[in-house]
């Protein structure tokens, strides 16, 4: 519980009609919510490419709020693994049953972004080329910002909208630009990270399979 007012930062692909609610697609970080950043150039980023995008400065009303916050490692991996579906090979397993009803009891799930940076190195853990330590050490060297995530209706009512504001082409140019930038810059970080650790720690098959929770 808390009684935190924060600012936040939200980037909407065509703008916000209507009243704030928990449905974004279906495979996101920590499923269907409302997202939102601690930073301001993480939205643009996603937003860049469409013409009517828009940014938003949000307040959030924190108090009586149920929330977890998951700091980086393996139950931050893992509980993206499930709801974008990586899981789906060991559905009913006691390992995939505890990703399904983590986040049951919660209206608020504040964690770190699987950035365009990061989502390279995720899908190579995902996909069995590195171990939970070389992602690890990758997430903590590359310096992710923290998403929060409204997952209910009673935190979506917590937010009001304090600034709307529409993207020029050429903010949007300079925007791709930027996050190519970013991205490759993150990756070359990423590979130098995951050659020290190559064979450290255990792959995502043998965490799933063994049930091993690290």
């Amino acid at each position: 519980m808390s009684s935190e007012k924060v600012l936040l930062y939200h980037g909407s692909k065509s703008g916000i009609t209507g009243e704030i609610k928990p449905v974004s697609r279906e495979f996101c970080d920590f499923g269907k919510g409302f997202y939102m950043g601690t930073e301001s150039l993480q939205p643009l980023t996603l937003i860049c490419n469409f013409p009517n995008a828009k940014l938003y400065t949000l307040r959030i009303d924190l108090t009586d709020l149920r929330i977890l916050e998951i700091e980086v490692g393996i139950d931050w991996a893992l509980l993206i693994a499930y709801h974008r579906g990586k899981m789906n090979m060991v559905k009913g397993s006691a390992i995939f049953r505890k990703y399904a009803d983590f986040i049951n009891d919660f209206d608020m799930i504040i964690g770190y972004i699987a950035n365009d940076r990061m989502f390279v190195v995720l899908d190579r853990f995902f996909a069995g080329d590195i171990t939970n330590i070389a992602l690890i050490n990758s997430l903590s060297a590359l310096k992710l910002g923290k998403q929060y995530v409204a997952i209910t209706e009673k935190a979506c009512r917590r937010i009001e909208i304090i600034k709307e504001k529409a993207l020029s082409k050429s903010q949007r140019d300079a925007l791709r630009v930027k996050a190519n930038t970013i991205r490759l810059e993150g990756i070359r970080q990423a590979d130098e990270i995951c050659k020290r650790h190559r064979r450290d720690g255990r792959f995502f098959d043998e965490i799933l399979e063994g049930g091993i929770l690290l």
